[in-house]
């Protein structure tokens, strides 16, 4: 199929994500969850790392296609692990720790896979060039998750730290027009720029924050 990618550095980033990094991302979200007094995840199961509990079948399959026809982009997700906000310690604040926790697992795995890069890309050690390609594409894509997520809008991790930044009031009325229309702003960032060319507002945020971001764990 035309413009598909197949290379096997990218078929096993694609297995890494889907069989670790999703389920480490729900996981955090679940243990931040539980530590601070929420056990609807550990209710529901999720509080594991066994990919299974956390497989969404939908972002799954995005995540699948992104990545093979995109030259390394990562578009996905999996399956939202449920919390309930009133058990929470510390209120808005809780849930803003519970929500930073998913992006959070994403930036510290990148840092870690940086690491043997480095230390590849040091001493020149010879080893198959899959190996630093995989590191590289594991580093750069749990980057790029990790700022999408942080964006502040529903339904992703960022609109909690944000509510949770604002004063009550506020909050209340940004929340009720954002959990109406965040989806579709969302929506409308993400098709918009590829269906009529124009700036694109997630390619600048990458490009100001996520690029810079790898570049300085990948030591670039």
């Amino acid at each position: 199929m035309p413009g598909i990618s197949l290379d096997p550095a990218t078929v096993a980033v694609l297995a890494i994500m889907l069989l670790v990094a999703f389920p480490i991302h729900e996981f955090a979200h679940a243990y931040a969850a539980f530590r601070l007094g929420d056990g609807t995840a550990r209710l529901f199961g999720r509080l594991t790392l066994n990919p299974a509990a956390h497989f969404d079948p939908m972002g799954g399959l995005l995540l699948i296609i992104t990545m093979l026809y995109s030259s390394g982009f990562a578009f996905g997700w999996a399956k939202p692990t449920p919390v309930n906000p009133a058990n929470l310690r510390g209120g808005r604040q809780g849930d803003a720790i519970v929500a930073l926790a998913g992006p959070a697992s994403n930036l510290i795995l990148a840092a870690a896979a940086s690491i043997p890069f480095r230390c590849l890309d040091a001493t020149n050690m010879d080893v198959s060039p899959i190996i630093p390609s995989i590191l590289y594409l594991f580093v750069s894509i749990n980057v790029f998750l990790a700022i999408f997520n942080l964006i502040p809008l529903p339904p992703l991790d960022g609109s909690h730290i944000l509510f949770a930044l604002l004063d009550p009031r506020t909050a209340y009325r940004v929340q009720a027009t954002l959990l109406q229309y965040g989806p579709l702003i969302l929506l409308a960032l993400i098709v918009l720029p590829t269906l009529f060319g124009g700036p694109n507002p997630l390619g600048i945020v990458f490009e100001v924050v996520a690029f810079p971001i790898r570049d300085l764990l990948l030591g670039l």
